[in-house]
């Protein structure tokens, strides 16, 4: 088997603990308005390869991992090639390779195949990275072109079974970043008894040339990125220390 890779970073320190080793997937079936990386939307255009040629390269690196550090996959939307990383995941697992999923969630639903897969996924995810886009279902869609319920669905369940997540959560002025969402994001949040970590992430514009390049036009033009004191505000919120 073989997954449709985007790019690989060797030394990944902001995509779960440790250094890992980043492997991004090709295909996503969202269009995030504030997305950096349009260009791994398409599943086409990318490089093919397996399982074991990725750990053996991964490996090299692995003195520079630390206690924590492993592998972390990411997207576009890694759940589209659920049955690659199964494979890669059960792999790694097998070399004692710590994993690490960076997800959407988007593709999650309860129904047939897929989700005997999911599960059997969770048996050989070390930890999840989670974002939740937008807590109002509507305000989702415009900003994602897809609904939120299935995400919050499958947050709950990660709860459900006890699965190790991080919520990320992109603060976009005007967007997200509004009390109201805000509070209503943690109070979804305090529901989940699987949460090791909360993090903000300051909207940025370093991916809007992409958008130029692939002649997509984006949406938030003129949107500046968050105060330090908007986003200090936020985590506040996010994680209980400020009620509003």
């Amino acid at each position: 088997m073989q997954g449709r890779i985007h790019s690989i970073e060797s030394f990944g320190s902001a995509d779960g603990p440790g250094v890992r080793y980043l492997i991004f997937l090709k295909g996503c079936p969202m269009r995030c308005a504030y997305c950096h990386n349009p260009d791994t939307w398409a599943a086409e255009g990318a490089e093919l390869k397996d399982a074991d040629q990725l750990l053996d390269t991964a490996e090299r690196f692995r003195s520079y991992w630390g206690p924590e550090g492993g592998i972390t996959v990411s997207g576009g939307e890694a759940l589209l090639q659920l049955d690659f990383v199964l494979e890669l995941f059960t792999k790694a697992k097998a070399r004692g390779i710590n994993t690490c999923l960076d997800t959407s969630l988007a593709p999650f639903t309860r129904e047939g195949a897929w989700f005997d897969k999911f599960n059997q996924l969770i048996d050989v995810c070390d930890l999840m990275l989670c974002d939740i886009k937008h807590i109002d279902d509507a305000e989702h869609v415009k900003l994602t072109g897809r609904s939120n319920k299935n995400i919050l669905d499958a947050l709950t369940y990660l709860s459900e079974k006890g699965e190790p997540i991080w919520i990320r959560h992109v603060l976009v002025p005007g967007v997200t970043d509004i009390d109201d969402y805000l509070r209503r994001t943690r109070e979804f949040i305090e529901t989940l008894s699987n949460v090791q970590r909360i993090e903000v992430l300051p909207y940025h514009t370093l991916g809007v040339f992409k958008w130029k390049e692939l002649g997509l036009p984006y949406a938030l033009e003129g949107v500046d990125p968050p105060t330090p004191e908007r986003t200090a505000r936020a985590q506040q919120i996010l994680r209980g220390e400020l009620q509003i």
